[in-house]
């Protein structure tokens, strides 16, 4: 029996900290909010009553926008962070933008403002970032920006309302087709984009393993077996198409709307040995043909579904599945 191959220690973070969340966050105070402002300022300005709903109408998203911003900034955290060094900014990052001088000594940088800045090559990090991060909170604010604004109102917001074919396509094909070379240089052999699976937190697994449980687990929850009729939604780059027919014995079809990723997909099936009974296509969800599935699986791409098109978008799962097959989804950051 071969003797179990030993690991590091997983390295603890320097300073625990829980942020403000759900718990701290309360709907009905921002909804009191919604209704209580054009409330007032129908009766400060001396407008009749019934221009109220017309009030309400104007100042909703405005409202909603700047309670957010400015709740972000008092929000308390639930478990406050402590025994920070209590350190100068410049202890932590080095500015090279004169627009950014203004953050200095104690005075906080927002997070969003902070990795755009990073990314934009306007400041660095003076050591190893991940230590540096973990004591973010000693010279990091978390409250949103104006460019978190900016977006909320120019992106979020149409994409919401619409997420139209064209508007889906443009987005997808502007991310996932800059380059697969660029994608592999962070995900590793596997090209999985969405989240790994630590099999055990006390020891260092490499991210193609965390990946291969994460499409075990997928596979497994899902209830594959042989000769099942499979629908991957939202495919990627065709690895758990791949991955499942391999080793599952499923016959499975991938759908995405990035082309690069189609043809990367076709290319590791027929890699993994299983094109027969593989096939990644390249199109929208809304236009998967009107065939009946076994198992059905979708993990992260309700960003691009939208929460108005949501409904119709599980309707249209349900009317492709057999009847006693099965749906796995898995979503981030939809709150309740």
């Amino acid at each position: 029996m071969a003797a179990e191959k030993e690991y590091p220690t997983l390295p603890k973070p320097i300073y625990n900290v829980e942020g403000a969340g759900n718990e701290t966050f309360s709907n009905a105070k921002l909804a009191g909010t919604i209704f209580a402002v054009p409330l007032l300022l129908t009766i400060f300005l001396g407008f009749p009553i019934y221009w109220y709903p017309l009030v309400l109408l104007l100042t909703a998203l405005p409202t909603f926008a700047l309670y957010n911003f400015f709740y972000s900034a008092i929000c308390p955290p639930i478990r406050p962070q402590k025994g920070l060094p209590g350190k100068p900014i410049e202890d932590y990052i080095d500015i090279k933008d004169e627009s950014l001088k203004v953050y200095s000594g104690r005075n906080k940088i927002p997070m969003e403002i902070l990795f755009e800045s990073y990314f934009d090559e306007k400041l660095d990090f003076k050591g190893d970032v991940q230590e540096i991060l973990e004591q973010r909170h000693d010279f990091v604010a978390f409250r949103f920006s104006w460019g978190q604004v900016k977006f909320f109102l120019t992106q979020w917001i149409p994409e919401t309302l619409w997420h139209s074919k064209k508007q889906d396509e443009d987005q997808v094909r502007d991310h996932y087709d800059r380059g697969d070379d660029f994608y592999a240089a962070f995900l590793g052999e596997t090209m999985v984009y969405t989240s790994g699976i630590f099999h055990d937190i006390n020891k260092v697994e490499t991210l193609e393993e965390m990946q291969l449980h994460k499409l075990d687990l997928v596979c497994q929850k899902a209830r594959l077996q042989p000769g099942d009729k499979h629908l991957d939604i939202g495919c990627g780059w065709g690895t758990l198409v791949a991955h499942a027919a391999k080793n599952y014995g499923s016959v499975s079809t991938g759908v995405t709307l990035g082309k690069n990723q189609t043809a990367f997909g076709n290319k590791r099936c027929e890699d993994y040995g299983v094109a027969s009974k593989t096939n990644i296509l390249c199109m929208d969800y809304r236009d998967i043909p009107k065939e009946k599935y076994d198992k059905i699986t979708c993990l992260e791409m309700a960003e691009h579904v939208g929460v108005r098109n949501f409904q119709t978008f599980l309707l249209q799962v349900r009317e492709m599945l057999q009847d006693d097959g099965l749906f796995f989804m898995q979503i981030v950051g939809l709150r309740r």
